[in-house]
């Protein structure tokens, strides 16, 4: 085996044979579904109206018989009561103890409930992540995230500690001063959204430091966007920071469900032990389970009980990996992290587009800034593509060179043509947390 135990935080879990994990599965699936139709008046109506009774589940093909959830369902059922939650739960108010709620980009947010037990569970998913990468009690980890109602890195703050890391809370901080708290304590890690990591940098530099020479950190772990499974903005990140970075993939409906370990085989890890993902046909609904086909992902959280996530439709397009990872887990991995979202996956004059393949072209150009802006709209019946970007500073009299070299890229890689605006360094809208940087205007 190539790597040593103590590169896994459950060695009997994460090196579990696939057809135990199987049985595992199975056993956990049947249990959560008993649960939840015991348990919450939403389940069962859901359950019922399909004409579907737990003991229906019997082997592993039989999953698919229970019917999906999705954000428009979680929605829905929050009119009900009890408030806020609506009667999903299957926990008497009163045993809740951690409220949390979605980013509310795609509509009215969803509120997360969770008991006592449900945050330990979602301390324990991140433990997972966070060994794998490297993380150990010497390591002195700075947080830099707003510490509010949205999930963000909250589980991963007690997961560090659980792991035995120093945490260093820097929510209230500007960018500025976080950066130079970082710089004073000595930090070895942080946790960000790529864009983020990127922006830190940036600011960085016009503070005179230097983050490859003047930080100590060595390992950076992001969420929130696909950047860190996108080898140009993977390669940009580690290059600003001289350091590692590895992706991580969850929902504040679903949990903490995948990793990239520090083998970092160009995918990522799903917890198989808390977790059942699915891939999806988008076209037929059938369930995908052979490598390389693309889908839209659908997931059960085994262990989440105060508002169970059961066959969950999350919309984010992955596909299963061909190849095992060197680290020796037999969780399997999805390659490339997650493509993007079902709902961003659009046709644009007749072509599929996928946002992450322009960050992939923007983000291999080092001479281009780190921000960027997408937007699709319509003329008559002609769709148009305006991609804003921003010179790095001092690549002003390199443009219409670069411009050559990114309009080329784009054509073969993304096979469309696009309307290129050029901004000065420090114009295009910078995020803290989830950017938003693909709009499609032909939707409204």
């Amino acid at each position: 085996m190539a790597h040593q135990m103590n590169t896994y935080w459950n060695p009997i879990l994460e090196t579990m044979p696939r057809e135990k994990l199987r049985e595992l599965q199975l056993r956990k699936f049947k249990r959560i579904v008993e649960y939840a139709y015991e348990n919450s008046p939403f389940y069962r109506r859901l359950y019922s109206a399909a004409g579907m009774e737990p003991g229906d589940i019997k082997a592993f093909e039989d999953i698919a018989k229970a019917p999906k959830t999705d954000k428009g369902m979680l929605r829905k059922v929050q009119d009900n009561p009890p408030f806020p939650y609506g009667d999903i739960l299957t926990v008497p108010l009163d045993e809740v103890t951690e409220f949390r709620q979605t980013s509310g980009t795609t509509g009215t947010p969803v509120y997360q409930a969770d008991t006592w037990q449900d945050w330990e569970w979602w301390s324990e998913c991140w433990s997972y992540i966070l060994y794998s990468q490297g993380y150990r009690s010497s390591d002195r980890v700075f947080l830099p995230f707003g510490y509010n109602i949205f999930v963000a890195f909250w589980a991963g703050h007690y997961a560090l500690e659980k792991i035995g890391c120093e945490v260093v809370p820097g929510g209230v901080l500007d960018t500025e001063a976080r950066i130079l708290k970082m710089q004073e304590l000595k930090c070895t890690a942080f946790m960000a959204t790529p864009t983020y990591v990127l922006g830190m940098a940036d600011t960085a530099r016009k503070m005179g430091i230097d983050p490859t020479r003047d930080l100590n950190i060595q390992r950076i772990t992001c969420a929130g966007e696909p950047g860190a499974s996108i080898p140009a903005t993977k390669k940009r990140i580690e290059e600003a920071w001289n350091a590692k970075v590895y992706d991580h993939v969850g929902a504040t409906e679903i949990g903490a469900w995948s990793y990239e370990c520090l083998a970092q085989s160009g995918g990522l890890h799903v917890n198989d032990a808390f977790f059942l993902v699915e891939i999806e046909d988008v076209e037929t609904g059938e369930i995908i389970d052979t490598p390389g086909k693309t889908g839209k992902m659908v997931i059960t959280a085994f262990d989440r009980v105060a508002k169970p996530c059961i066959r969950f439709d999350s919309k984010d397009v992955i596909r299963w990996s061909d190849r095992p990872c060197e680290c020796g887990r037999t969780f399997r991995m999805i390659e490339g992290g997650v493509v993007g979202r079902v709902d961003d996956i659009t046709k644009v004059k007749g072509v599929l587009l996928a946002p992450t393949a322009i960050e992939e072209v923007v983000r291999s150009i080092p001479e281009i800034g780190n921000d960027y802006q997408v937007t699709v709209s319509k003329r008559g019946d002609i769709d148009d593509i305006l991609l804003e970007i921003e010179m790095m500073p001092g690549m002003e009299a390199r443009q219409e060179e670069v411009l050559g070299r990114l309009k080329d890229q784009l054509r073969v890689r993304v096979n469309l043509g696009f309307k290129i605006t050029v901004h000065p360094f420090g114009v295009v809208p910078r995020y803290e947390v989830k950017a938003k940087r693909f709009k499609d205007l032909r939707k409204h």
